[in-house]
Formats: C-alpha cells, sequence, structure tokens
C-alpha cells in the first residue's frame, strides 16, 4: 500500500509538473505561428481541440460514456447554460492570452495568472458566501497594493492581466457550479464554440483573409496542432490532481507564470523595470503567504479536494 502511494505521488508529480510546463511554454507555441491572426488561431484552437479530444474519448472507451452524459446535460438547461457561459468566458480568456502573447505582452499574462488564484478566492467570497482566514485577508492586501502600485507608476491600470486573471475566475467558477469532469467539460465547451469558430473561418475564407491551407507547410501543421496543445497539458493536469493532495497541487501551479515570465524578460526581451520587480515581488508575497496558508488550512483536517483545472 505504501509503495502504492508513493508510485501514485510520485506519477502525480510528474504529470502535474508536466501539465504546468507545457502551459509555461505556450507563449513559444503562439509566437511560432504569429503570422497568423489571433482570432484565426482561437478559432483553430477551439475547432481541433474539440476533434482531438473526442478522439481521446474513443481510444479511452469513454464516447458512449461521454454522449450519455451529453443527453443528460441537454435535459437540464441550466447546466446547459453555464456551460455556454463557460464557453464563451474560456473563448475570450484564450483570445486575450493569444493576443497578447503576439503583442510583446507575455510579462503582462504571467502577472495576470499569479494573481489569478487570489481574483479565485475573491469570487468565491462574493458568490459562493465563501470565508478567509486573516492570514488569506493579509495575502490579498499585498496583491492588491501590488497592481495598484502598477497603476499607479505607469499611469494605467495592467488591463490584460487583470481581464485573464477574471476571465479564467470566471470560468473555474462556472464549472465549479457545473461540476464535470475536466475532459467531458471542454469537450462539450469546444463543442458549443466550434459551429461559431467555424462559420467565422468560412467568413475569413470568402473575404480573402485566411491564413490556412490543407497541406503540410509548417504553419498548417502548427495551426492544426494547436487543439492538442490545448487538451495535452489538461490531460496531464488530470493525471496529476487524482494523485496528489491540494497543497503540492497548489505549490505547482506557479510554474506556468514563472517560466512564462522568464520567457518574456530574457527570450522575447520585453520591459521589466523597478516597478514590475516591486510589484511582482508583492504579488509573489501574497501568493506565499496564501500558499501556506491555505496548505495549513487543508492540512489540518486532513481532507482532500480537486482544484478546478487551468487553461491558457
Amino acid at each position: 500500500m505504501k509503495l502504492k502511494k508513493t508510485n501514485d505521488f510520485l506519477i502525480g508529480t510528474a504529470s502535474a509538473t508536466g501539465a504546468y510546463l507545457l502551459w509555461g511554454i505556450l507563449p513559444v507555441y503562439w509566437k511560432s505561428i504569429i503570422c497568423v491572426p489571433s482570432d484565426q488561431i482561437i478559432a483553430h484552437r477551439v475547432i481541433w481541440c474539440f476533434l482531438f479530444l473526442v478522439l481521446v474519448l474513443i481510444f479511452a472507451g469513454r464516447f458512449r460514456g461521454f454522449l450519455h452524459e451529453l443527453r443528460e446535460i441537454m435535459a437540464r438547461p441550466k447546466q446547459l447554460a453555464g456551460l455556454f457561459t463557460a464557453s464563451l468566458i474560456i473563448s475570450i480568456n484564450w483570445y486575450l492570452y493569444i493576443w497578447a502573447v503576439n503583442n510583446g505582452r507575455i510579462v503582462e499574462t504571467s502577472l495576470g495568472y499569479y494573481i489569478n488564484p487570489l481574483v479565485s478566492v475573491l469570487l468565491g467570497i462574493v458568490f459562493l458566501q465563501e470565508k478567509l482566514s486573516f492570514w488569506q485577508k493579509v495575502a490579498l492586501l499585498l496583491a492588491l497594493v501590488g497592481v495598484l502600485n502598477m497603476a499607479v507608476s505607469f499611469g494605467a491600470v495592467p488591463w490584460v492581466s487583470l481581464a485573464l486573471a477574471v476571465t479564467f475566475g470566471m470560468y473555474g467558477l462556472f464549472k465549479k457550479i457545473v461540476n464535470l469532469d475536466a475532459i467531458s467539460g471542454l469537450t462539450i465547451e469546444t463543442m458549443i464554440i466550434t459551429p461559431f469558430a467555424l462559420a467565422y473561418l468560412i467568413y475569413a475564407y470568402q473575404s480573402g483573409t485566411l491564413i490556412f491551407s490543407f497541406g503540410f507547410s509548417p504553419v498548417t501543421i502548427l495551426t492544426m496542432g494547436a487543439g492538442v496543445v490545448t487538451a495535452a497539458p489538461l490531460l496531464l493536469f488530470a493525471a496529476g490532481v487524482n494523485r496528489l493532495p491540494l497543497y503540492a497541487v497548489g505549490f505547482l501551479q506557479y510554474f506556468s507564470p514563472t517560466i512564462s515570465l522568464l520567457l518574456g524578460i530574457f527570450l522575447y526581451k520585453e520591459s521589466f523595470t523597478t516597478v514590475h520587480l516591486v510589484s511582482f515581488s508583492l504579488i509573489w508575497a501574497a501568493l506565499i503567504v496564501f500558499s501556506l496558508a491555505t496548505t495549513r488550512s487543508f492540512i489540518k483536517p486532513a481532507s482532500v479536494s480537486t482544484p478546478k483545472s487551468r487553461s491558457f
């Protein structure tokens, strides 16, 4: 039994780490198809992700179960409305992320995903009447000071960071309300948006602006691969969180924005001033306080829960 737990922990850590590493280096992928407009990338991402997930469900022997689950959801208007809303929100999040990466704002995207856990906490307070400990309140205050420092120093609110954090936080909220497993949920969400994505690509083709051809050019292959790079980290994440306690995943989740931040500064030479350093330091301090407070409250009752998955 002990050996099994050890193996589960190692497999879970490797899977979750792999997911966060892939999410962290996603900017490199989107930069590789910078010649494709962001709106077309998001349309392709939705379509190819849906098709890839259908194939995964078929090969995993879960497609019949998925269809049964889909029929049940179709009979529940409130759950269906929740999924439709989640689909719309995650599409906005994906578009903002790709647009920001391809417009030299990777540092801002990393800030958004650093503050995302704290935004999710605020949403939990507002919509789910969740309570905060003293140290969690301290963490939120530190993060707020960090964001305000950037807003005052630069004379502008870091809207990309806040928009990414809020949209992904709202997405997580609706996912919690709908309560579906990660793979089935994302399959239905992309299925809902796929007709709109197809319609947009048809419009782009008819207007002569479509950058895509059914051939073997690198751009075409990478554009189609957008679906795989969306779903693959999710599959690794799902394999990881089922084997790991919440506090372990909580610490691992900061790999992604850290990798993106380093890529933005050192690979793509984005600006990182003293103001950025002060704000990021305050937010890093907030995350340390928040993670330790959350870990303590998790370990004390010795209960296990599973966090919601992330998406870029």
